[in-house]
C-alpha cells in the first residue's frame, strides 16, 4: 500500500507517522493524482496541535497537508477539465503528505511546462491566498501597502504581487527575515516596541493599505498609520480587524486564480521561493522547520 504521513491524535509531533494507507478514491468533483511534491505550510502543525479542530474538524488518523502537485492517475464524476496524464496543483481537503492524494477539481489548476513540481506545490495556500488579498485591497501606482508578518509564506508572495501592481510595500517582519524583504523590494520593519514610530518614519504621512497576517496587539500597534480603515484587510484576525474599521480576507480558490499565479512563475515574474526540500520519508523534519518558525521561504515535501 502506499505511504502517507498522518497524525493520529491532536497534540506534538510524537503523534506523527509515515505509514501505509489505501489507495484513495476520487469523489464527485475530485481528481487522484500521484504526488510529486506537497508544501508545508504553518496550518498544517496548528491542525494537528488542535489549534483549528472547532472549525477544521477532521476524523483521526488523518493525513497531513493542504497542497499539492502531481500527475492525475484518475478524476470523479462531473469532472470535464482534467484527464489522466495532466500535471497539476491544487488544494485538497483529504491531505497530501502521500504518495497519492485527492484534490477538489475546482480549487486544481493546469502545471505549465516550465513550472517544477516543486514550485507548483508551493502555489495554492500561500500565492492563492496572496492573489485574492491584492485584488481585494486593489494596490496601484502611489499606494503604499503595509504587510504584517511580510516573511512568511503568505507575505512574501504578496509582497511581490503589490509591487507588480504598482504599490511600494512597508513589511513587519523578524529581523531575521529583513534581508529576503529587501531583495524582493519591499522595506522591511522589526515587530515589538516602537513600530509605529519605525513605519512612520518610512511613511510619514501614513499608509494607504493594510494587509495584516498576524492580528491582535501587533495589528492594533500599526493601525494608527492607516488613513482609511476600510482598506485594512486581515487574513489572520477578523474580530480585531472589525474593532479597527478594517475586513475578513474574502478567499476564492480556483483553476483561474491557480493558473494566472502559475503564469506568472512560468514568465519569471512571481518566485515561489521554495528554499528546502525534504523526501516523504523525513516529513517530520519538514514540519519541525516550518513549526519552529524560522525558515525564510517555501518547505516542500517530495514524492519520487
Amino acid at each position: 500500500m502506499p505511504n502517507a504521513f498522518t497524525f493520529s491524535e491532536y497534540g506534538g509531533p510524537e503523534t506523527q507517522a509515515l505509514v501505509e494507507r489505501p489507495k484513495p478514491e476520487p469523489g464527485p468533483g475530485e481528481v487522484l493524482i500521484a504526488v510529486r511534491a506537497a508544501a508545508v505550510n504553518p496550518v498544517d502543525w496548528k491542525m494537528r496541535a488542535g489549534h483549528l479542530k472547532a472549525f477544521m474538524p477532521l476524523e483521526l488518523p488523518a493525513v497531513l497537508g493542504r497542497e499539492a502537485s502531481g500527475v492525475v492517475e484518475s478524476v470523479g464524476d462531473g469532472v470535464t477539465n482534467f484527464a489522466a496524464g495532466d500535471e497539476v496543483f491544487g488544494n485538497t481537503p483529504h491531505g497530501s503528505f502521500a504518495e497519492y492524494a485527492v484534490l477538489t477539481a475546482a480549487s486544481t489548476g493546469h502545471k505549465p511546462a516550465a513550472v517544477s513540481f516543486n514550485d507548483a506545490a508551493s502555489l495554492p495556500v500561500g500565492g492563492g491566498t496572496a492573489y485574492d488579498a491584492v485584488q481585494q485591497i486593489g494596490p496601484k501606482d502611489g499606494d503604499i501597502l503595509l504587510i504584517t508578518g511580510a516573511g512568511g509564506g503568505v507575505g512574501v508572495a504578496a509582497v511581490q504581487l503589490a509591487l507588480r501592481a504598482g504599490a511600494r510595500v512597508i513589511g513587519t517582519a523578524s529581523p531575521s527575515k529583513h534581508d529576503l524583504l529587501r531583495r524582493l523590494g519591499a522595506e522591511p520593519v522589526a515587530y515589538g516596541a516602537g513600530v509605529e514610530e519605525r513605519v512612520r518614519a518610512l511613511a510619514p504621512d501614513g499608509v494607504t493599505a493594510i494587509f495584516d497576517l498576524i492580528g491582535g496587539d501587533d495589528l492594533r500597534a500599526v493601525a494608527p498609520v492607516l488613513a482609511d480603515p476600510s482598506r485594512l484587510v486581515t487574513g489572520a484576525d477578523p474580530a480585531t480587524a472589525g474593532e479597527l474599521g478594517g475586513v475578513r480576507l474574502d478567499r476564492h480558490p480556483n483553476t483561474e486564480t491557480y493558473e494566472t499565479i502559475a503564469a506568472l512563475v512560468a514568465e519569471g515574474a512571481f518566485d515561489p521561493l521554495v528554499t528546502s526540500t525534504y523526501p516523504l520519508a523525513r516529513a517530520a523534519d519538514a514540519m519541525a522547520e516550518v513549526e519552529a518558525g524560522h525558515a525564510t521561504g517555501k518547505v516542500v515535501i517530495t514524492v519520487p
